[in-house]
Order: C-alpha cells, then sequence, then structure tokens
C-alpha cells in the first residue's frame, strides 16, 4: 500500500467522523465550522494523493477505482448530512447521487471485463467544484451575498454533474454494449 493509496483510505475513514460532527452539532455553527475544516482536510488529500501518484509514478488500479469513490463517498455523504441543515436541496442531492450511483455501476461493468476506468477531466473538475459548493454551503459566513454564491455553486455542481454524467457514457459506450 503506497501512501496515495493510504491517503485515499485516510479520506474514507474521515466521512464517518465529518458526518457525525454534523450530526452531533445539527445548527450550532461552531460544529458546523469543525465539520468543515475535517472536511477541507479530507478534500486536500485528494490533491495530495493524485499529486504523489504522479510524481512518485505510483499510480495504481486500486487508486484508479478506490480514489474516485471516496471523493463521490465524501461529499455526497457530506451533501446528505447537509439536508438536515437546510443548507442545500434534496433534488440536488439526489441528482448527483444518481449519477454517482450510475457512474459507479458502470465502473463495476468495467471492473468485471477487467477494465479499470479512471476519472475523467470533468469529472476531476466536478469533483472539485461540489467540494468548493460543500465548503462554502459549511462556512455560512453570514454575508448578504454568500447565499447567491452558494446557489451559483449548486448550479454549476449540478451542471457539471450532468455533463460529466454524458461525457462518461459516451467515452465508455462500448463497455456498456451486451
Amino acid at each position: 500500500m503506497n501512501t496515495p493509496n493510504k491517503l485515499t483510505v485516510f479520506r474514507f475513514c474521515m466521512i464517518p467522523v465529518v458526518v457525525a460532527v454534523l450530526c452531533l452539532g445539527q445548527f450550532d455553527l461552531l460544529w458546523l465550522r469543525i465539520a468543515c475544516s475535517l472536511f477541507i482536510v479530507a478534500s486536500l488529500t485528494d490533491l495530495l494523493d493524485g499529486h504523489l501518484a504522479r510524481k512518485n509514478n505510483q499510480i495504481t488500479n486500486f487508486g484508479k477505482f478506490m480514489d474516485p469513490l471516496a471523493d463521490k463517498t465524501l461529499v455526497c455523504a457530506v451533501l446528505v448530512a447537509l439536508i438536515e441543515w437546510s443548507l442545500v436541496p434534496a433534488w440536488a442531492v439526489i441528482l448527483i447521487l444518481t449519477r454517482e450511483f450510475a457512474i459507479s455501476g458502470v465502473r463495476l461493468i468495467a471492473s468485471e471485463r477487467g477494465v479499470v476506468l479512471a476519472a475523467s477531466r470533468i469529472a476531476k473538475f466536478k469533483t472539485n467544484v461540489q467540494m468548493i459548493w460543500v465548503i462554502a454551503l459549511m462556512l455560512q459566513p453570514g454575508w448578504s451575498f454568500w447565499k447567491a454564491f452558494t446557489d451559483v455553486l449548486m448550479g454549476a455542481s449540478v451542471l457539471l454533474t450532468l455533463v460529466s454524467f454524458v461525457d462518461y457514457l459516451l467515452r465508455n459506450k462500448d463497455i456498456l454494449k451486451d
């Protein structure tokens, strides 16, 4: 298990911690900020593991498969928890979850055929925008324009979710034949 893969496993381990903080401290801004800090740490491991894997030529099938899964699980778990805080509409989270489950299904079909599908550039960009959106939702600085800012990030997240879904299906249509 190389360092990038350990960081991916660490990100998985952070998911219940961030969600627990959100659930335990419901409606308390201090707890929200603690959860935000933990989410930022977990999100930064995504940048670090990718950088280290490329720099040290440590790209593995485990990393290609589990790294995107860790990212989407982190983002989706926190978004679901933020529905309880009334910070995100359920429809947006459902749309994102649906895309993620569908893509995971395609990745499983590919895996059964001996193919490991790495995340595309658009999918990585989507994940980064979603992570920024989640951070913005949890920061809650109280500025009058902040709600509009998070709405723009939500719109970008939803649009990129749809675009990356179509891109993924088109790029991997041969895997779906049968």
